[in-house]
C-alpha cells in the first residue's frame, strides 16, 4: 500500500466513525494528511505507512501541521510502530498514536 492509499484508507475509517474526513493535498500538507471534522472539533491527522518505526519528526509535523490547521486535536497513525523518542514527545504535547495494534484494533471495530 502507498502511502497516499494509507491516507485515503485513514480517512475512510474515520468516515465510517461518523466523521467528515477529507485527505489533505499530497505535498506541502504543513504535517497533516487528514482533517478529521465531527460535533465542531478538529482532528488533525499524520498517516505514516512505514517499513521501520515511526521517529519523532511525525510528532513534530503534526504539532506544527494542528496549528496551521486550527485542530484541537492531533493524532499520528502507522502501519508500524513508535520509536521510544516519538512516544515521548507526543505525550508532552498531547498527541495520540495509533500503532499497528490499535490501528487493527480501530479497523476490527469500524469493519465489523
Amino acid at each position: 500500500m502507498s502511502g497516499e492509499e494509507f491516507e485515503e484508507f485513514i480517512a475512510k475509517i474515520f468516515c465510517k466513525m461518523g466523521y467528515i474526513a477529507n485527505v489533505t493535498q499530497y505535498s506541502h500538507d504543513f504535517g497533516v494528511d487528514i482533517i478529521a471534522e465531527k460535533d465542531g472539533r478538529k482532528i488533525g491527522i499524520q498517516a505514516k505507512c512505514y517499513a521501520n518505526p515511526v521517529s519523532n519528526s511525525a510528532i513534530q509535523e503534526i504539532v506544527a501541521g494542528i496549528k496551521y490547521y486550527d485542530c484541537q486535536k492531533g493524532l499520528v497513525i502507522t502501519n508500524n510502530i513508535f520509536t521510544k523518542a516519538a512516544i515521548e514527545l507526543a505525550q508532552a504535547n498531547s498527541i495520540q498514536l495509533w500503532d499497528r495494534k490499535k490501528l487493527e484494533e480501530k479497523i476490527s471495530e469500524t469493519f465489523s
